[in-house]
């Protein structure tokens, strides 16, 4: 505790700083939407950046920006579909690997990075840069996950936020994730007033679409599990911040599941597969598969640690997101309008 009262004053002193222009906020000219969080991971801002990217890849020359968490390579950086993880980071990877005619680029220093991608685009959505405040977006969207709403909201080392939940105040956005499907009216509007939001903040419920079909991490092959079909065997493995709503999710169809569970962005080594690879073989029958998600499959087909799994059958399961209440309708025509009417002349 004494740790995190010390991280939340240096926080609020910075935030401070940025907020009365003594530290400076630069803007620019391209339309920038920056998608973020307040809590450490598993909010599911990738999913979010993915919808962005779907709704206004076909009307804008768009790129992706982020820090690249993980990679071991350094400056601006744009991320080329055959890249490894380890060079752009594992979500700029799945990015560029799920819309290869986009543009996506990593730079830890974001001003820098806006800079070069502006020259020859029209728009930039700027991945988990919420506390990155020397970048001024035009539209913030702030995500918060549905089932961390009541739990303490208490700063890092104590508890999961990074900086105050007053920081909530800066978005023009505010989306509620991983909500259940049948959540309530009721239920929306009283989340609605704790949020304690100003009037022109708008608030919108979404929950996890997970594709019929999940693909292989090696090969072109689709799978679909069978609702019927409950003695299959699943090895699940991960490396991603929560894991709950996944295995939820497979638990719809099998309760034998067997979960080889690591940290965020972690870095599988081949002690990690050959660990798979054997626990695979020992699952008893014959109809058995391993499920991932989609950023854990871009740091599995690493060459150094694929030779031991490429023959399993691996496969991730791709998601997106879903609006609760007709709220696609009114989100798609706030982020189109902002788009079109910050276009450049010329």
């Amino acid at each position: 505790m004494p740790f995190a009262l010390i991280y939340s004053l240096i926080i609020a002193i910075r935030n401070w700083l940025y907020d009365f222009g003594i530290f400076k906020s630069q803007s620019f000219d391209i339309p920038i939407i920056s998608v973020g969080n307040l809590e450490v991971g598993g909010s599911g801002k990738t999913p979010m950046v993915e919808y962005l990217i779907r709704l206004l890849k076909d009307d804008f020359k768009l790129s992706t920006l982020s820090r690249g968490y993980g990679r071991i390579t350094k400056g601006f950086k744009w991320v080329k579909p055959d890249d490894d993880a380890a060079q752009s980071g594992d979500e700029p990877l799945q990015i560029k690997q799920n819309f290869n005619n986009i543009s996506v680029a990593v730079c830890e220093d974001r001003v820098f990075g806006v800079n070069e991608i502006q020259k020859n685009h029209q728009l930039i959505l700027m991945d988990d840069a919420f506390q990155h405040r020397a970048v001024k977006p035009g539209l913030n969207i702030l995500l918060f996950d549905f089932h961390q709403l009541k739990k303490p909201k208490l700063m890092l080392p104590t508890g999961n936020y990074r900086e105050s939940f007053a920081g909530r105040k800066r978005a023009q956005i505010v989306v509620i994730t991983k909500c259940p499907e049948e959540l309530s009216q009721k239920k929306r509007d009283e989340i609605i007033t704790a949020l304690g939001l100003k009037p022109d903040q708008k608030v919108f419920f979404t929950d996890i679409h997970y594709h019929p079909k999940l693909k292989s991490v090696f090969t072109n092959e689709e799978y679909q599990l069978d609702i019927s079909d409950t003695q299959i065997q699943v090895l699940l493995i991960t490396g991603i911040a929560k894991t709950k709503p996944l295995v939820h999710q497979i638990k719809k169809y099998t309760t034998h599941i067997l979960h080889h569970h690591y940290p965020d962005h972690h870095t599988f080594s081949t002690k990690n597969m050959l660990k798979l690879a054997e626990d695979f073989e020992t699952l008893p029958g014959d109809h058995k598969i391993i499920i991932t998600t989609q950023k854990d499959a871009v740091r599995l087909r690493s060459a150094e640690i694929s030779e031991n799994i490429k023959n399993l059958p691996v496969y991730a399961w791709p998601i997106e997101v879903d609006f609760l209440a007709n709220g696609k309708t009114e989100f798609d025509k706030i982020i189109k309008e902002y788009a079109k009417s910050n276009q450049r002349v010329g």
